[in-house]
């Protein structure tokens, strides 16, 4: 895996993002499946999109243009940290570290002052993030809270759906009152 010619580069796509988002929800880089369809969390087995549609109660059914459109109305983006890498596979573990490029968040988040939360969907968005990101938006004095939810991965299986999902919605919930 050492000769990045038969790697191929994976690249991430736009993020989700309604006008006035309040909370960023970031991965590190789409899967292979995401990828190949052009759509975030795609593969039938990762529990993001099914945690979301219950969070709000809606029906799992719902398809994606439907899933974006009601991130957007309850004020949440959809990015990742990435912008490109080369990783054989969808394994975060397998990202080569040398050939991370990150997006531009400081540009990002001054387009969209109204985010003040960011969640890492795992620990490796997290990681990146803090490697490749924070310190520009400290510079850039843009300065939103950060926290980590636990990975919505099929990969993460030390931890089962139930639990994930119950962090998600103490995490995601709109405040009462």
């Amino acid at each position: 895996m050492e000769d990045k010619q038969i790697l191929e580069l994976a690249t991430s796509f736009p993020p989700i993002v309604g006008t006035t988002p309040k909370i960023l929800i970031l991965g590190s880089m789409p899967g292979m499946e995401s990828l190949k369809q052009q759509r975030y969390y795609a593969h039938p087995r990762n529990a993001f999109w099914p945690i979301i549609t219950s969070l709000y109660g809606h029906s799992e059914s719902l398809d994606y243009s439907q899933r974006c459109e009601l991130l957007k109305q309850k004020q949440i983006a959809v990015w990742d940290v990435l912008k490109s890498c080369y990783r054989p596979g969808s394994l975060d573990q397998n990202i080569e570290t040398e050939s991370m490029v990150a997006n531009d968040f400081v540009a990002f988040l001054q387009l969209h002052p109204s985010i003040r939360q960011i969640f890492f969907n795992g620990g490796k968005a997290e990681q990146v993030f803090k490697r490749y990101v924070a310190k520009k938006l400290e510079t850039a004095r843009i300065s939103p809270s950060y926290h980590r939810l636990p990975s919505t991965s099929p990969a993460h299986a030390a931890m089962n759906y139930e639990t994930k999902q119950q962090l998600w919605h103490q995490a995601l919930a709109p405040p009462i009152g």
